[in-house]
């Protein structure tokens, strides 16, 4: 989901909520921390110099139960945040306090913004070694053992 993308759902919603992939909610006093860019420039392990630049919101609960974001105050939160984001329209990532602090894309389905996991890859796949296909292993057979079932 792009800055733009959210930027149009917002208006039309009452209240917002953010689903994990597991299928929780986020709390309904979560706040957004922080709305800023990210760019990360690398090279990958095929040694090709990358660039790559996304928006990203922090999402933070706390125990102000009464808190409630609206959909206009994020809005307008979105719109504050032009002058350090531009008027690029980037890919919006979401950090999340989980175990330790989780990375997330984000979509929308009319009603709830979904939290998309996210993954890593090798980009340099051709200059690994790594196989452009996969051959599935077959699938193991685990015998059930029962003590004096003679499988052992």
């Amino acid at each position: 989901m792009t800055i733009a993308e959210m930027k149009t759902a917002l208006p039309d919603l009452a209240a917002i909520s953010f689903k994990l992939p597991d299928g929780a909610y986020l709390p309904a006093h979560f706040h957004v921390t922080e709305v800023g860019l990210v760019s990360k420039h690398f090279i990958d392990c095929g040694g090709v110099e990358r660039r790559e630049t996304v928006a990203n919101f922090q999402l933070w609960e706390a125990g102000d139960y009464d808190h409630r974001l609206a959909p206009q105050k994020f809005l307008h939160i979105l719109q504050l945040s032009d002058k350090i984001l531009g008027r690029e329209d980037l890919e919006i990532e979401v950090e999340y306090q989980q175990a330790t602090i989780g990375k997330f894309g984000l979509a929308f389905d009319g009603t709830d913004f979904l939290l998309t996991p996210k993954q890593t890859a090798c980009l340099a796949q051709d200059a690994c070694g790594i196989p452009n296909h996969l051959v599935a292993l077959p699938q193991l057979q685990v015998a059930s053992c029962t003590p004096g079932g003679g499988c052992c």
